[in-house]
């Protein structure tokens, strides 16, 4: 999500682009088209949790907006749990520390649906209780409530933006993979696609492009301040549905599908209400699930062939 984040920002020929990762989970191959169209791109293999680092960064830098997509994700939670939460925690204290000694003026904080645990009503607008049933969706809970915190307390301009189940070239297709690329992977590689739990569990899909023009959005428009805005499709389809259409455009038998248990903290039910994106931004997604798969397949396939 962050390299079609750069993607989208060069598009609006800022005087100034940092990037800050680890690169933990993401690939600064990810940075080359932006590179190559925004030369002055400045990259930093930094950890976003250290605040001596970060404070540096920005005093060196002219930034007026942070997006703050740091994470740890969710499946990494499932064996390092506490280095998990301590660490989206902390990235997200440091961010929001920067914005309380004005090093920059507006922070745009990625939350996750993750943290409304699983749906106890339909569909799920942004007063949706939290109920968190991973360390990964408990940090993002946490770092929500840190930026309240601060914004109430210190007053900084802030926005948050919870996307739901987001896909596309580049997701990470490796040992923390989502189901999508995970998939996409598996069949290329001649292996069965594989359901965990019985497939029913449903989750609301949004191409990697359109979440990340709605964050440009919210960046650009002053009512979103000190609100959530749920970011998605409004629309919910089951996993097993997913994989069987992946499985189709790929022409791989649905018999092929691998039952494994269910995974622990896996939320049964997600479909999001947009209506509060819809009114504030005018939001509306611009590419449906199979339009989607059928480009992040073709990239992952165009990606195989590269490698």
């Amino acid at each position: 999500m962050g390299s079609h984040l750069v993607d989208r920002l060069v598009k609006e020929d800022p005087d100034n682009l940092v990037v800050v990762d680890n690169f933990f989970l993401g690939k600064e191959s990810n940075l080359k088209d932006a590179k190559q169209v925004y030369p002055n791109l400045k990259i930093y293999n930094q950890d976003a949790s250290d605040l001596q680092a970060m404070s540096k960064i920005m005093n060196d830098e002219n930034v007026d907006v942070v997006f703050n997509l740091a994470v740890v994700p969710l499946l990494v939670s499932l064996t390092k749990p506490k280095w998990t939460f301590e660490q989206n925690v902390n990235m997200t204290v440091v961010v929001c520390e920067l914005a309380r000694e004005d090093l920059f003026e507006t922070l745009i904080h990625f939350s996750s649906s993750e943290a409304y645990g699983t749906c106890e009503y339909a569909p799920m607008d942004e007063k949706h209780p939290l109920d968190p049933r991973t360390p990964y969706a408990a940090s993002k809970a946490a770092s929500d409530q840190l930026v309240f915190s601060y914004w109430n307390a210190f007053d900084i301009d802030a926005s948050i933006i919870r996307p739901f189940n987001n896909y596309g070239p580049r997701q990470n297709e490796g040992s923390y993979a989502g189901v999508i690329p995970l998939t996409i992977k598996r069949i290329l590689a001649g292996q069965p696609p594989v359901v965990y739990g019985d497939g029913k569990q449903t989750r609301d899909y949004l191409f990697v492009t359109d979440t990340v023009d709605a964050a440009v959005k919210v960046y650009e428009r002053k009512s979103t301040r000190r609100r959530v805005l749920n970011i998605a499709s409004g629309k919910e389809v089951s996993i097993e549905s997913v994989i069987s259409t992946i499985s189709e455009y790929l022409d791989t038998e649905k018999k092929q599908i691998v039952y494994e248990p269910e995974r622990p903290g896996d939320v049964r039910r997600h479909i999001a209400n947009t209506f509060l994106a819809e009114d504030l931004l005018g939001f509306k997604p611009t590419i449906d699930l199979n339009a989607g798969l059928k480009r992040t397949i073709e990239w992952y396939r165009d990606y195989g062939a590269r490698r």
